[in-house]
């Protein structure tokens, strides 16, 4: 493959991460749908490494004031405990969120129970992901992308059967829904990021801001603790996937176009997350309901004709 090819293929699998890590229509599914109908047989584990470290850069770039709070808050803290000066009902808002977004990654090491082999190389509860993103099951895409209309749709409706109640406390109720997390919220957050992290179509970003929702969190509150929850999440989905990356296969051709990659995942990604937060906010979520729905019963069209007729759809 040309340069100008490779170029090509990783900007607009850039563009693809950058909208859909942040954006609840899937990243992990669209990705997969890119490589599906672009014929991308093997999978480019330094390329996914280095997109992830594009919308990682986005995040941290959008939230630096609320990660530099948070960092902070995150040593004083720890002096408080080894001082004993530490009381839980007595914690701040930065030190609440701190506490709660641990809380929210303890489901995540779920991932690495060991479970029977029921396939060549899935020993892990996590290697399940890998083998729903097989050309075989591709289908599980589409179903998991009509799970994820069905969780932005009940969202959207308990987060309007939230609007307007208000309750003394200030610190928790304000305008639609509280704006901390309890133990419980952030176990349910965990939870259905777990399962998102096994399906590819089930979006991280909109199935964790529709369980906030779902447990009463103010849309806005929740949308930020989802989008801070991604930090630690990309993190450790490069992390485990560089110890896997074949260094020999590397060459200056490969690394111009990932960086053109990067590039494009960096920057879509910022611009997503903008967009994410103005359609919330003026309720515009059902776009990404009808969106999810469309797409995943198109995937689910495809997989049925490749299944029945044995040729693999592909655009390239």
């Amino acid at each position: 493959m040309d340069l100008i090819t490779q170029i090509i293929q990783n900007v607009i699998l850039g563009i693809v991460q950058g909208l859909t890590e942040f954006l609840p229509v899937s990243s992990s599914g669209h990705l997969n749908i890119a490589q599906h109908l672009m014929g991308m047989e093997n999978e480019n584990l330094f390329l996914d490494v280095m997109l992830h470290v594009g919308t990682l850069a986005a995040v941290l770039i959008f939230y630096r004031k609320l990660i530099w709070r948070l960092i902070k808050a995150f040593f004083l803290l720890i002096k408080d405990i080894f001082t004993g000066k530490f009381k839980w009902s007595k914690m701040d808002g930065d030190r609440n969120l701190i506490v709660m977004l641990i809380i929210g990654l303890v489901p995540l090491f779920l991932l690495f129970l060991p479970i029977p082999e029921i396939a060549p190389g899935v020993e892990k509860v996590k290697d399940l992901a890998e083998l729903f993103a097989g050309k075989q099951y591709f289908i599980v895409v589409g179903i998991s992308l009509l799970v994820t209309s069905l969780l932005l749709f009940v969202g959207i409706r308990c987060s309007k059967r939230a609007t307007g109640s208000r309750f003394k406390n200030d610190n928790e109720y304000q305008g639609g829904g509280r704006t901390r997390y309890g133990v419980l919220d952030a176990l349910t957050v965990g939870v259905t990021q777990f399962f998102a992290a096994l399906f590819p179509g089930l979006s991280r970003s909109g199935s964790t801001l529709a369980a906030g929702q779902m447990r009463g969190i103010n849309k806005q509150a929740a949308l930020d603790y989802t989008f801070i929850l991604a930090i630690p999440s990309i993190i450790a989905a490069a992390v485990l996937e560089v110890k896997d990356v074949d260094t020999s296969t590397i060459n200056s051709e490969m690394i111009i176009a990932v960086v053109c990659g990067v590039v494009a995942a960096a920057i879509v990604g910022y611009l997503a997350i903008v967009l994410f937060k103005w359609l919330l906010k003026t309720d515009k979520m059902i776009i990404f309901v009808i969106y999810t729905l469309i797409v995943g019963l198109a995937v689910i069209g495809i997989s049925i004709y490749e299944m029945t007729s044995g040729n693999f759809v592909s655009f390239v």
